[in-house]
């Protein structure tokens, strides 16, 4: 008889004690043989250590010294874990019942599927995708993250539209699965991102390795949401803005990486001057920042791994097209719509 795989799930914490009191009793309740649950925190100032340590002595607790963001608290915490599979999941985030099962059972059957993700729904309006991730990870031929379920903003109903196991480009990092081993392989998060899109990164440098990621809409979780940057905060908008071109500058092609990039910081400057005119000085100081440490990094830390470098199109979960031109131009507000139906 084959052996059950050890799955360990790994929750970053940082001053969500609220998050843990509501939905760790739905992680606890989860129907699997051969799980474990730890709580990462990063240098809470609230009451979420004395909380675990009082009503769930069984969690087990890492104290990560300093707040090291989500890529590398996840980094430290998990050189201190052993199992078969992680899972990464956001302390925002319920789930059912049988969630883990049929994730573990796809990665089970084919080794080179390094990463999944379930179908994401949000927490407020269980009817509705949630934005971080919906029903799995695209992304466009300049760099744009975009979702089965999930265009910029615009978050569809959920109708079982995008209820197909599909191989996709991300994974969203609200519930990441991932195969041990593979992580470890590939040094896990990039810790220059801090946070946000570190897992587009990770999933990207996946499949250079050759590896697949995939979505498995038969598990569901519920995602609240902004629990810790919200929408707007101008910390967020500048990691997303620099990450997504540190993603760009270490992923790419050199054939593709100038045009790319250059087309991606005219796009961005059009988005700051726009946020201008509109009195947001925030988004635009944001941008210019983003700018500015993107190429200062950019300079200091050329070429860190050595993974074939593939083009876009030759990898799954990539929209050929513009993704900007489809919502904003063309008015196309769904991922079918976009992709006009076909991939």
């Amino acid at each position: 008889m084959t052996p059950i795989p050890s799955v360990a799930i790994v929750i970053l914490n940082w001053n969500g004690k609220h998050f843990l009191e509501k939905f760790l009793p739905s992680v606890i309740a989860s129907d699997y043989e051969k799980f474990s649950i730890i709580v990462a925190d990063n240098a809470s100032t609230d009451d979420s250590v004395p909380f675990l340590q009082t009503h769930y002595s069984f969690v087990r607790i890492i104290m990560n010294p300093v707040n090291e963001g989500f890529a590398k608290g996840y980094n430290t915490a998990i050189k201190q874990v052993s199992a078969d599979y992680y899972i990464l999941l956001n302390s925002d985030v319920e789930v059912v019942k049988d969630w883990i099962r049929p994730v573990i059972s796809l990665m089970e059957s084919d080794k080179r599927i390094a990463a999944c993700q379930p179908k994401i729904l949000s927490y407020n309006d269980k009817t509705k995708f949630e934005y971080a991730g919906a029903s799995g990870g695209w992304i466009d031929k300049y760099g744009y993250p975009f979702s089965r379920g999930r265009v910029f903003d615009f978050c569809e109903t959920d109708e079982g539209q995008y209820d197909t196991t599909e191989e996709i480009f991300w994974a969203t990092g609200a519930a990441f699965f991932v195969r041990a081993t593979i992580f470890h392989e590939l040094n896990g998060f990039d810790e220059h991102f801090f946070a946000h899109q570190e897992e587009i990164d990770l999933c990207w440098r996946m499949q250079r390795a050759g590896y697949k990621i995939y979505v498995v809409p038969s598990s569901v979780v519920y995602h609240v949401g902004g629990g810790t940057l919200p929408k707007g905060n101008e910390r967020k908008v500048f990691l997303n803005f620099r990450n997504n071109l540190l993603m760009l500058a270490k992923n790419l092609p050199a054939s593709e990486k100038f045009r790319i990039i250059s087309f991606r910081i005219c796009l961005d400057n059009i988005a700051g001057l726009q946020a201008l005119v509109k009195g947001d000085w925030k988004t635009f100081r944001a941008v210019q920042k983003a700018h500015l440490n993107f190429i200062k990094l950019n300079l200091k830390h050329k070429n860190r791994d050595h993974l074939p470098k593939i083009k876009f199109k030759k990898l799954a979960g990539v929209f050929n097209g513009s993704v900007v031109q489809k919502y904003f131009v063309e008015k196309k507000r769904t991922f079918s719509e976009i992709l006009g139906f076909k991939k």
